[in-house]
């Protein structure tokens, strides 16, 4: 199959770029570098510095003879959303129905990198698909409507679609953006034995997913001929404090955390049930928090040096 990754220089993109060529697919990226990096290009993917909103999009799309869309070009910054939601929606929202005007246009399986930003403050956990969408950013609300999108395009034109609703993914070749961010950023300051602080008590709960099984996930939707909106997630709930806990036995960090105030306006705990995604998708995840943090630690280690 031929699959259009967009996003495909990003961090979670261009994993799922990788696992799809390991499975013997032909990928086209397009990526506009705002935030990906060609460093993080797969060299048997062919690639396009293009924006989504690109009105040569589709001509690209017909050319290249894809099959499939995997979409996860995204404005993922909450506090750049509240700053600038016309610009927010502009990508999240505009650009998704571009790329879903080509998917109805030439036939195309879609596959949309949903968030967990959506669903708001947790009324019971974990989080299942049913749960009320009461997203606290713009970021969170142009998932949703995106969605919707999605959803309405399946209903009047056909169109065969997976919505994948991930929890927090990390990961090596994160960023510092996003609830996972916060294990890069530990990552960072625990390699280069910079003095690292916690927001808050340390309290807080988020539910971790490693990035190699976020690309199993795509990779099962892409190539699945079925419907669906699933959680993609671990189902259970890691604490700051536990998360530093592990990073800081595994790396040798020699400092104790300092605390800090805790964000204004964060969600305190949250989990995402992910049994659906197994019972449709038959996918779950494979690799605990210690494996993937071991495997992300040793890519900061050659990215960052080991000075612990």
């Amino acid at each position: 199959m031929k699959i259009l990754v967009t996003g495909g220089a990003g961090f979670a993109g261009s994993h799922i770029v990788d696992r799809l060529i390991e499975a013997g697919h032909e990928v086209v990226v397009i990526d506009n570098l705002f935030t990906g990096s060609k460093d993080n290009l797969n060299p048997q993917a062919k690639f396009f510095q293009m924006d989504i909103n690109d009105p040569s999009l589709h001509d690209l799309i017909e050319a290249e003879r894809i099959e499939a869309i995997s979409h996860h070009a995204a404005q993922i910054k909450v506090p750049l959303s509240i700053k600038e939601p016309r610009l927010d929606a502009q990508i999240n929202i505009m650009g998704t129905i571009n790329l879903l005007e080509a998917s109805r246009k030439f036939g195309l399986r879609f596959v949309f990198a949903a968030s967990a930003a959506m669903y708001g403050t947790p009324e019971y956990l974990p989080i299942d698909e049913e749960h009320p969408m009461k997203p606290l950013s713009f970021y969170g609300l142009s998932k949703k409507v995106d969605e919707e999108y999605i959803r309405m395009y399946g209903e009047q034109y056909g169109l065969s679609y997976a919505i994948l609703r991930y929890a927090n993914i990390y990961g090596p070749r994160q960023g510092r953006y996003g609830e996972g961010g916060v294990v890069s950023i530990f990552l960072e300051q625990m390699i280069k034995g910079e003095e690292l602080m916690i927001e808050g008590d340390g309290g807080a709960t988020r539910d971790y997913i490693y990035i190699e099984d976020v690309a199993d996930a795509n990779l099962i939707a892409l190539t699945s001929d079925r419907s669906m909106t699933v959680n993609i997630s671990t189902a259970t709930q890691v604490s700051v404090n536990e998360l530093y806990r592990e990073m800081k036995r595994l790396t040798g960090y020699a400092q104790e955390a300092v605390h800090g105030p805790a964000r204004i306006g964060d969600i305190y705990h949250s989990s995402m049930c992910n049994q659906k995604a197994a019972a449709e998708l038959e996918w779950k995840p494979k690799t605990s928090l210690a494996e993937g943090l071991a495997k992300t630690i040793a890519w900061g280690r050659s990215v960052y040096g080991d000075q612990t």
